[in-house]
């Protein structure tokens, strides 16, 4: 399972969202908007299909990734948690050993 393009487009959707509030609050600048829109739009929706399209996605981990902003980033760490705690699981028991 490869998280790396789930991973980049998180980040991107809530960088371009960060971008266009700021824009928004101060100077509200029309080419900014014209470019981070589309942009923010074009994040969103592949974090929503590329979780979807995932077995291991829960129906919570769906839902979450449905939040603008911080849903991608929420569900990226959500269907990272099994694989650490196996991980923490496997370090605990070879350091038993």
């Amino acid at each position: 399972m490869n998280l790396r393009p789930l991973r980049v487009a998180a980040h991107a959707e809530l960088v371009s969202l960060i971008v266009l509030l700021a824009n928004l609050a101060t100077a509200h600048l029309k080419p900014i908007s014209s470019l981070m829109g589309p942009a923010h739009g074009c994040a969103y929706l592949f974090v929503v299909l590329a979780t979807w399209r995932l077995k291991q996605a829960t129906t919570a981990t769906k839902a979450i990734a449905l939040l603008p902003g911080v849903g991608g980033l929420l569900a990226v760490h959500r269907l990272q948690a099994p694989h650490r705690r196996a991980a923490q699981r496997d370090s605990g028991a070879a350091a038993r050993r």
